[in-house]
């Protein structure tokens, strides 16, 4: 068939993707229906639809226009999710930063991405505050509505409406734009500047709503910082669906717990250390034989331990991969009906994969040194490269790494894989976190998935230690369950019954393991302690 010159795109039948036209619909749609629960208050979308147009009337007060980057330091909170629609609204590109890094850094994030203006919880103030003098950004707090707090701070949650709301075919003229700069963390050098566009996050949204199977009456639980990867897409994929948004600003069990109680929540996203310290709480005790929800998490494997008590306290496993620079979620593992009824160390095996494509993620292949496909063994070894619309558009400023993540026509994600005969694909290990041990290359994630079968460890965490002889040899260091004990002589017992003698770990250290502000544990951390 020939394309003619009358079957093109115009302004009748084309129009840029954009998650803003997801408030848009929401508040039309169903006005009086929950959207945000916070603290003891609730507001209806109707209403969340005046905060976000207080947020952006502020923002256009200000100054802001098309292209400005407008940075955000903030716990879960309402002003948090109505920020990933008031920046964009204006066309304005929104930073959202994380609440536990140092001034140093935000100072360099400010600077960096050319911060228009700042704004910052309570809980973030002071070291925004430093920043952004630092910066020469001006900086703005957020009004607690709980205390008495000056004039001068941002309240969008009341107020008066707001007649005129930016319209979002003036803000939006291509899908192309970008929304979101939205810098990496928890590596030895500087923070890069993942830039993502409007068409990526609609796209990973609508990914999103039907991986998690969210709609209208889905409870979402804000365990997850809006500041990761804006929520792996969540901010935007649960208004989508018309679900309720539950923020909580800290993750404490007991809390966790009765906002599932209060709310009937059904979904809810975390890092695994989370889901560890729910289920080792006294409070998960008082869940068992509750009503069911969907637990979603990235990072390390699930064990058939966790997955069991997880079971027991009704939640179901829902296992993703993705990166920063992937909008979040690029694959997922979920357990098939057939497979409901395994036992749990048989569904550990299966949650233990990282799984197969995204709905919106186009194309998830391993591939060996000459960018060939992996045979689907389960056993031959290759990269994770990545193709399709939920790509960033790049690092800004930094064309020279952009061109090398995306050589050959891919984005290298440096996670080491394999692909399973159904098609299933599943992380062996990072690149820079293999040990290679007198020529053998050793997994890192296989020995902490047997370390984590003890019933005394909470978390283990494997780096290479340098040795003389070897080379490199495994250093092994854990953190153990509140009121455990053990012994580095019984773990490593526990280890040589399992694994191969060269696999051992030869040195083994026990500490609070550290973690970035999701939960994920700072390799390059315990890799300076195993140097040392």
């Amino acid at each position: 068939m020939r394309i003619e010159n009358h079957l093109r795109a115009r302004a009748a039948n084309h129009r840029p993707l954009t998650p803003l036209d997801f408030i848009e619909r929401a508040a039309l749609a169903f006005p009086e229906r929950p959207a945000v629960a916070w603290r003891e208050a609730i507001w209806t979308y109707r209403e969340l639809h005046q905060i976000v147009a207080r947020f952006a009337d502020f923002l256009v007060r200000q100054g802001v226009r098309r292209g400005d980057v407008v940075s955000i330091m903030s716990q879960n909170r309402p002003e948090m999710l109505a920020a990933h629609y008031a920046v964009p609204l204006v066309g304005a590109v929104l930073n959202t930063i994380n609440t536990r890094l140092d001034v140093a850094t935000i100072t360099y994030i400010l600077e960096h991405g050319e911060s228009r203006l700042v704004i910052a919880d309570e809980n973030c103030i002071g070291a925004a505050r430093a920043a952004a003098i630092a910066a020469a950004v001006p900086v703005f707090r957020l009004r607690d509505p709980d205390r008495d707090e000056p004039d001068e701070t941002l309240d969008f949650l009341g107020g008066a409406s707001v007649a005129v709301m930016p319209d979002v075919d003036g803000a939006v003229a291509d899908e192309w734009q970008p929304i979101c700069l939205n810098y990496t963390s928890g590596t030895t050098g500087r923070p890069k500047g993942v830039v993502y566009h409007h068409r990526g996050a609609y796209l990973n949204a609508l990914g999103n709503v039907m991986a998690l199977g969210l709609h209208q009456q889905s409870v979402y639980l804000w365990t997850l910082p809006m500041f990761h990867c804006n929520g792996w897409c969540h901010t935007w994929a649960v208004t989508a669906a018309g679900g309720l948004h539950v923020c909580i600003e800290k993750i404490d069990p007991e809390l966790i717990f009765a906002s599932i109680e209060r709310h009937g929540v059904t979904h809810m996203s975390c890092a695994p250390v989370v889901l560890y310290m729910m289920v080792n709480h006294p409070v998960a005790s008082t869940r068992e034989g509750g009503s069911r929800l969907i637990a979603v998490t990235g990072g390390a494997s699930p064990t058939s331990a966790l997955i069991e008590q997880l079971d027991r306290i009704g939640f179901d496993l829902i296992h993703l991969y993705g990166l920063t620079e992937s909008y979040g979620p690029a694959t997922l593992c979920i357990l098939d009906e057939k497979d409901t009824t395994l036992d749990a160390p048989a569904k550990a095996r299966i949650l233990a994969r990282q799984g197969i494509l995204h709905a919106t993620a186009s194309r998830v292949r391993v591939v060996d040194e000459q960018g060939t496909d992996v045979v689907q063994n389960g056993g031959q070894l290759g990269e994770i490269v990545l193709r399709g619309n939920t790509l960033m558009a790049g690092y800004y400023r930094d064309e020279a790494a952009t061109e090398a993540a995306f050589t050959g026509d891919v984005f290298h994600t440096g996670d080491i894989a394999v692909v399973h005969p159904d098609g299933y694909v599943e992380i062996k290990d990072r690149f820079k976190d293999v040990i290679i041990s007198g020529g053998e290359n050793i997994s890192s994630l296989e020995i902490e998935s047997v370390l984590h079968q003890h019933p005394s460890v909470l978390l283990a965490a494997v780096v290479a230690a340098p040795d003389d002889k070897w080379g490199e040899v495994p250093f092994a260091f854990i953190e153990l369950k509140p009121g455990q004990a053990a012994t580095a002589e019984e773990l490593l017992r526990f280890a040589r019954e399992r694994l191969a003698g060269f696999k051992v770990p030869r040195r083994l250290a026990f500490q609070e393991l550290p973690k970035t502000a999701t939960g994920k544990i700072q390799k390059f951390v315990l890799r300076d302690a195993a140097r040392a």
